[in-house]
């Protein structure tokens, strides 16, 4: 009796242990998806992956993306599942801070419990790296963190994502990868005077100085498109008459859009085409 109850509980951790390779090797795709690695890794050849140190300059000065990866010091390897959840989902950080909303919880907050183990599960699953955090470079008065709670208590909602009711599983899954974990209107909605989007022309793309342009993702423009010229585009990163993307662009198309499954893929050009026509948003002074 002894040696069946040993087997079992042997058997039962090989299950558990399975199960968490399986869940890391889905995180996996799910940080591709939302292209983690963009933000959260130097841009420079010898990078290591997740290690934090990605300069992102903004109107109220420069970012820097955090180290993820589950060094106890200097990453995330302190963290428990919980605090990971209390960060993607409200913004908030371990020690009940707010981050700043350069890190684009407005939009993970809609991602799903189950994504989010999975999630962490891929980054406990990645090599430690001791490489220090850059500290935030930002003018003044957006250095304050105290200065986010009244941003966030006046333009983040925090809650999971729903699908349309009576829209078609594709439709919604193209939707959920759009807003929650591709978090895709970061870049192509614009601003208001406080960095909050605006809600009224989501994905209606941004006209910046000097030709720093994001393009409007509505079917105001990729009406010009068909389903096979975009699909080549998220794939090869070469528009139909053999231009190419700006750099910003290049880089998601080789992260993330390049790395769908043909099905996600499908799905995210579905819901692209199925969004209220905006117009192009004037050219920013």
């Amino acid at each position: 009796m002894i040696y069946q109850r040993i087997f079992c509980a042997l058997l039962l951790l090989a299950c558990a242990g399975g199960a968490n390779a399986q869940d890391a090797r889905r995180g996996a795709y799910l940080a591709k998806v939302g292209d983690c690695i963009g933000c959260h890794t130097e841009q420079k050849p010898d990078a290591i992956p997740y290690a934090g140190g990605r300069a992102l300059t903004t109107p109220f000065g420069t970012f820097y993306g955090t180290n993820i990866t589950p060094d106890p010091k200097s990453g995330v390897g302190g963290w428990t599942e919980a605090d990971f959840f209390r960060a993607m989902q409200k913004g908030t950080r371990p020690d009940g801070w707010p981050y700043f909303p350069a890190f684009p919880y407005p939009s993970f907050t809609k991602i799903t419990d189950n994504d989010l183990r999975d999630l962490w599960a891929y980054l406990r699953s990645l090599p430690p790296s001791t490489r220090a955090n850059h500290p935030h470079e930002l003018r003044f008065p957006f250095r304050f963190r105290i200065l986010v709670f009244p941003w966030k208590w006046l333009f983040f909602t925090p809650g999971r994502f729903a699908g349309a009711a009576g829209a078609t599983e594709v439709l919604n899954r193209g939707a959920y990868l759009v807003q929650a974990l591709g978090h895709c209107g970061e870049c192509h909605t614009p601003r208001n005077f406080f960095g909050a989007s605006k809600k009224d022309r989501q994905l209606a793309g941004v006209k910046g100085p000097d030709a720093k342009n994001v393009p409007n993702l509505t079917p105001t423009r990729l009406e010009k498109l068909s389903d096979g010229d975009l699909r080549d585009l998220l794939t090869s990163g070469i528009y139909p008459d053999g231009d190419l993307p700006a750099e910003a662009m290049a880089e998601v198309i080789r992260n993330t859009t390049s790395q769908l499954t043909a099905q996600d893929l499908d799905a995210l050009i579905a819901y692209l085409r199925s969004l209220p026509r905006l117009p192009e948003e004037p050219k920013e002074k």
